[in-house]
Formats: structure tokens, sequence, C-alpha cells
């Protein structure tokens, strides 16, 4: 077999294929019945899916299909695109908290929102990849969209998620008819003759936006660390499988990780100045990724002693 095999259609095929089954399988044999997820639980998920994470490269550089540099980007770009994550974790707490979301039906549209980013950023960086072949200089777009982004990030601090607001909320509400209360696991249910949303799916409508626009910084940042596609599309799949099981671990902790936000918009002033100095500098991407790890668990590490001394009496 030769030292790098090129990536194939029947690869990105088969990567699919059994993402769905998996998928197919967590709703359809361990979470057909709605109910609570605990912290045991959530754990044993985020752990599994983590360890499919990492056996992935492994199993790739074992074919032959990835040596050394593609394995390193992907590792720093599943890593970019987990940390990134975890913002959204806060901003979910907050939409079930203000529709009010029963425990026991928090996994369910969890699963299927996270369904729906996976869809709509395969169509983003899809959407990316053709641009950045056609016209290089979104590269330089991309890194200046990232350094304000964390410019702003550090600036603003903790802002406050008013869902509410959402514009693709307020929208479905004036074009839909909309039941007052849960009904189960039902997005949609008849009602007087008529079909007519449930609350649920309007939770599913709200958490969908709010990923719309967190994708609007990682999926940039992906492209800062990689412009291969099978790399950026793999590493954003399976940070984003990770993140429904993440949110069960984290949701009750998150306010514990006070500096998290600075340390994410390091990340994305990081990335965002190496593209843009790309042409001048060239910085590997081991550096790239020891660069980005130290970010981040100088950032958790502070805001775990920090919050480790307010606790005490």
């Amino acid at each position: 077999m030769p030292a790098h095999a090129a990536i194939t259609p029947w690869h990105w095929v088969g990567f699919v294929g059994v993402i769905l089954v998996l998928l197919a399988l967590d709703l359809g044999a361990f979470h057909r019945h709605a109910h609570v997820v605990g912290f045991k639980e959530a754990f044993a998920w985020t752990a599994a899916w983590f360890l499919l994470a990492m056996l992935f490269p492994l199993a790739l550089t074992r074919l032959g299909l990835w040596q050394g540099e593609p394995a390193i980007e992907y590792l720093t770009g599943y890593l970019v695109e987990l940390s990134l994550s975890l913002d959204n974790v806060f901003v979910i707490a907050v939409i079930f908290a203000w529709f009010r979301v029963p425990p026991a039906l928090q996994h369910r549209s969890l699963f299927w929102g996270i369904l729906g980013a996976l869809l709509m950023r395969g169509l983003m960086i899809g959407l990316g990849v053709a641009l950045v072949r056609q016209f290089s200089w979104v590269l330089y777009l991309f890194g200046a969209l990232l350094l304000v982004s964390g410019l702003k990030l550090c600036a603003a601090g903790q802002s406050e998620v008013r869902p509410e607001r959402n514009l693709v909320l307020r929208l479905t509400r004036r074009v839909f008819s909309v039941t007052e209360e849960f009904d189960g696991q039902q997005f949609l249910v008849r009602r007087g003759g008529r079909w007519s949303l449930t609350p649920l799916a309007l939770v599913l409508v709200t958490v969908e936006s709010a990923d719309l626009v967190f994708a609007l910084d990682s999926i940039p940042a992906v492209f800062g660390v990689t412009q291969r596609p099978f790399v950026i599309f793999t590493s954003n799949v399976f940070a984003i499988l990770g993140l429904r099981s993440l949110y069960f671990v984290l949701a009750g902790a998150i306010s514990y990780f006070r500096f998290l936000k600075v340390g994410l918009a390091l990340v994305l002033v990081f990335i965002g100045a190496k593209m843009l100095a790309a042409p001048w500098l060239h910085l590997p991407t081991l550096l790239s990724l020891a660069t980005v790890v130290g970010i981040l668990l100088v950032a958790i590490v502070a805001s775990l002693v920090t919050a480790w001394g307010q606790d005490r009496p």
C-alpha cells in the first residue's frame, strides 16, 4: 500500500454511512424512549464519542490514508471545533430554561438539533471549500473575520442570551400555528383539523439558528488549520456528535468556567492572525495544536482555581 493514499468518494460515502448507522442506533436502540439523561450516562457517551474521534485518525493512518500532517490537522481541527462548541453548551442551557423544556425531552431535541447541525455544516464546508479553491483570497477574509470575532468576544465578556429576540423564532411563530403545551416527543401535532408545531419544534428551530451563528466562527477557524475537505468535515462531525452528551455533563457546571470565553476568544485571535500572516510566516501544524491546547488548558485551570477559591469558606 502506498505511504499516502488518496481520499476517494467511496471514503466519503463510507464515513457518512457509518455515522448514519451510529445515529440510527443511538435514537432507535439506546434512546428510543424519552428519559432524563443522568451524569453517568452522559459521561459514558461523551467518553465513547471521544474514543471514536481519537481512533478515527489512528485507523486512517493504519490504512495508509493519512500520514503525519493530515492526522495532526484533524486533531487540531477537532479540538478547535470542540472547544468552540463549549460556548454553545451555555446557549443551549439558556434556551432549554427559557422554553422550560422537561428534562426527559432535552435529549430528543438535541438529537435532531445535532442532526440538523451536521447537515448545515456539511453544506457550509462544501461552500467554503469551493470558494477557497476558486478564490484563494477568501482565506484572508476568513482570517480577518476570526480576528474581529475574537477581539469582540474578548471585549464583550459574558453576554446575555435572549431567545425571545431570535429572528428565526419570531418568524416561525408568525408563519405557523403553535400549541401552548408540549406533547411528549412530538414536534408536529394535528389539532382542530390543522397541523400545528409544538413548543419542542420551536426549541429545535432556536437551537439550529443558534448553531448557525456559532458555525460562522467555527467553520472558518478549521479552514485556518487545514484546507483538506475530508479532514475539515470529519473533525467537525466528531466534535458535533460529542456535543449532545457533553451538554448533559457540563450544563450544570458551565458557570465554573468563567475564563473559558476568554480562552475561546484567544483561540480565534490566534487562528485568525495565523491565517493573515500565512504569506510571511508558516507555523507548523504541531505548533498550532500545542498553542491551542495551551490556551485552553490555561483558561480551564484558571477558571477552576478561581471557582475553588471562591467556594472556600
